[in-house]
């Protein structure tokens, strides 16, 4: 082969088709060769091929590893494009005697391809690209904007200059857009876009606004119809588009010459538009690339609806989860409360731990925490309707041991409704586990039972963290088996920690050293600080970053009622001493200044008071607690459950209870270890104690 006058081969003839291979020593001498590198390159073995010489290691190309090629294609020696193209393979440098001949080269030479043909090989594997990347990356994630960004990604820079991708608006929140046939009124909102460096659309709608209203013309047309659109030449799109010139910027950029449009829909639902747009590549779309286009668009269709229904199952989850979950942050007069929860996986995900922190009369206070089986929404439901439970029973002021009986029973009464198939969230909550606890900030002790859950941590003011020895009882669904109660006394500003087992148990970890890890950073918790802060120095000093199960805590810090809030008396079975029970009892008002309570509270207390002596004996307890409500407790030894009734114009009794409801803003009663106590409630004017 001739020398162009710049040293290097000259052009390959075209009629030359054939591929040129030579084998060359270090030093360029040729050891062997193709016939048709002997015409290419006009060398014979046994001489030196001056042309190929650039291409040995130190002579213009660096050295490559043992069979691996050095590719100058497209280009001739000195860099020049369109000339053949070379590849450089290094071979064994040991001959079959053992002996070592240096290294010997093999060089393989193609002939220049024309221009067109070079086009359509970068335009082929552009396609061949995209076609991958798009099997590979499309469907990944269950984020409808992250599969938007994804997409763009992919078709920039190598296919396209600039790609959009317009989601109908009720996809972004995870609802169904309108069906084909109702698609007219599609609204779009611009959710992603990507553009090569240099590409100019400042004008171009940004992400995030809603596209405007476009007319409704033959051009668009087949989007509807989820065929594609290619506009060969952007000048007929302006014109055809029907829009106002001034909103032309807002859909097509200034110097794109092509695009093409494809719908993104699946099982009949339009999820929105993807398109794209050349202006740097010289090459306008053609038929392949719109459909090649509409391939990657229903693929990726199908990930954006897949995207679409696990957001429209987290959001509604995760709302059910936010409905049932208590505030926060719970002040009570008995406790401050602070709760957090995370679901597994370190997500935004939903699961079945909760806790709560219900009111109970005579400022009483219940914490209660929980861990169904499982995550997700079936979990969440399960979790639902054992809260639900919870509640209703703390309502009737049940002691922690006899409300967990019940609760007990309530998921015995759930796996019949599993066993018949009814509702799959049955399965989360056998084997359920629950923790009750009701703090007396008078007596200021804490009474608490559970059913298979962890006892709760309590800190005391100047001690070490310790957890509460409790008798342990069975998973809820197990039947038959006693909750026992621990009564335990609880220090003024003591910390009390309520957690699920996600806190201290993984998979694969010792219990005990999760719970050492606990107690670990309850003692270096600075008590001072807000219990929401707390909590959450808690959770990052415990936790891995992704927990492998739900996790819940609630930190209460306890108050204690002062002395001088509490008035109570001890009277004999003596119907004479109703009139003491009224004197103590506006003499007591008079002294925390609430004598305008007094008229009500003497008599309640004296229609109590009364028919307790009457119908149960003595001795009778009289207590009245002042704080943002007064409230009047009534004590007996009968374990009677008083009831309402309406007496008839005739009766000569009867009226008292309904008297005590009618004038008293809330009241009922519960049963004590010694009989029961009925209780009424009014609210105190003065704002502040």
């Amino acid at each position: 082969m001739r020398e162009s006058e710049h040293g290097g081969p000259g052009p390959v003839p075209a009629s030359v088709s054939d591929t040129a291979a030579v084998v060359l020593d270090d030093a360029g001498v040729v050891v062997a060769c193709s016939e048709a590198a002997a015409v290419l390159l006009e060398c014979s073995p046994g001489g030196v091929c001056a042309p190929l010489m650039a291409l040995l290691p130190g002579r213009g190309t660096e050295p490559a590893p043992g069979g691996s090629p050095v590719p100058r294609p497209g280009a001739d020696l000195q860099g020049r494009p369109g000339g053949p193209a070379y590849e450089l393979v290094r071979l064994g440098t040991r001959a079959a005697d053992g002996a070592a001949p240096g290294p010997r080269w093999l060089v393989l030479v193609r002939p220049a391809a024309s221009t067109a043909e070079t086009a359509e090989r970068d335009a082929e594997r552009r396609r061949a690209g995209l076609a991958q990347a798009a099997a590979a990356a499309i469907g990944a994630s269950l984020d409808v904007t992250g599969m938007a960004e994804t997409l763009v990604n992919l078709l920039v820079p190598d296919f396209a200059d600039l790609a959009t991708v317009d989601l109908a608006e009720p996809v972004l929140v995870g609802d169904e857009p309108p069906r084909l046939d109702a698609s007219g009124d599609v609204r779009l909102r611009r959710t992603a876009a990507a553009q090569s460096p240099g590409i100019s659309a400042e004008d171009l709608l940004p992400v995030g606004e809603a596209l405007p209203p476009v007319p409704d013309n033959e051009l668009m047309g087949p989007l509807m119809e989820g065929r594609p659109v290619l506009v060969s030449d952007v000048s007929v799109l302006r014109t055809a588009l029907g829009v106002d010139p001034a909103s032309l910027p807002l859909f097509v950029p200034g110097a794109a010459h092509s695009s093409v449009a494809v719908p993104l829909y699946a099982r009949g639902l339009v999820l929105g538009c993807v398109t794209v747009w050349r202006s740097q590549l010289p090459s306008a779309f053609g038929e392949e690339d719109a459909e090649l286009l509409l391939d990657v668009a229903s693929r990726a269709a199908i990930g954006v609806d897949n995207a679409r229904r696990y957001t429209k199952e987290h959001r509604s989850a995760v709302a059910l989860q936010r409905s049932l979950l208590p505030h926060s942050a719970v002040n009570t007069a008995a406790a401050d409360a602070a709760g957090i929860y995370q679901p597994a996986g370190g997500g935004v995900g939903v699961g079945g731990d909760w806790f709560d922190v219900i009111p109970l009369p005579s400022l009483r206070v219940a914490f209660v925490v929980g861990d169904v089986v499982g995550h997700g929404l079936d979990a969440t439901a399960a979790m639902a309707r054992l809260r639900t439970a919870v509640q209703t029973l703390a309502d009737l002021d049940l002691d922690p041991g006899e409300l967990l009986t019940h609760l007990d029973d309530l998921v015995l009464g759930f796996s019949d409704e599993h066993t018949s198939g009814a509702s799959r969230s049955e399965r989360a909550v056998l084997g359920a586990t629950c923790l009750y606890a009701v703090y007396d900030p008078v007596a200021k002790v804490c009474a608490a039972a559970t059913a298979g859950h962890p006892p709760p941590a309590l800190l005391s003011p100047g001690e070490e963290p310790a957890f509460v020895g409790m008798a342990p009882g069975p998973p809820l669904g197990v039947g038959g088996v006693p909750f026992e109660v621990t009564e335990f006394a609880v220090a003024p500003g003591s910390l009390l920690a309520f957690f699920t087992n996600g806190l201290t148990g993984s998979r694969g970890a010792d219990i005990e050293e999760g719970l050492e890890r606990l107690r670990t950073s309850l003692a270096a918790a600075d008590r001072s600080r807000p219990l929401e802060e707390i909590s959450q120095g808690i959770f990052d000093g415990v936790l891995p970053e992704e927990p492998a199960d739900d996790v819940a805590l609630l930190l209460a810090r306890t108050h204690a009622l002062p002395s001088g809030q509490v008035a109570e008396w001890e009277l004999e079975a003596d119907l004479s001493l109703v009139a003491r029970a009224r004197e103590l009892v506006l003499r007591q008002l008079s002294d925390w200044e609430l004598d305008e309570l007094g008229f009500v509270t003497e008599l309640v207390a004296s229609e109590l008071v009364t028919n307790a002596i009457r119908y149960a004996g003595g001795p009778v307890g009289l207590r009245l607690i002042r704080d943002r409500v007064l409230v009047c407790e009534v004590s007996d030894p009968s374990s009677t459950q008083p009831r309402l009734r309406r007496a008839r114009e005739t009766d000569e009794g009867g009226r008292g209870l309904f008297l005590v409801a009618q004038l008293t803003d809330r009241w009922g009663s519960r049963f004590t270890g010694t009989g029961k106590t009925i209780w009424t409630e009014q609210a105190v004017s003065v704002p502040e104690l």
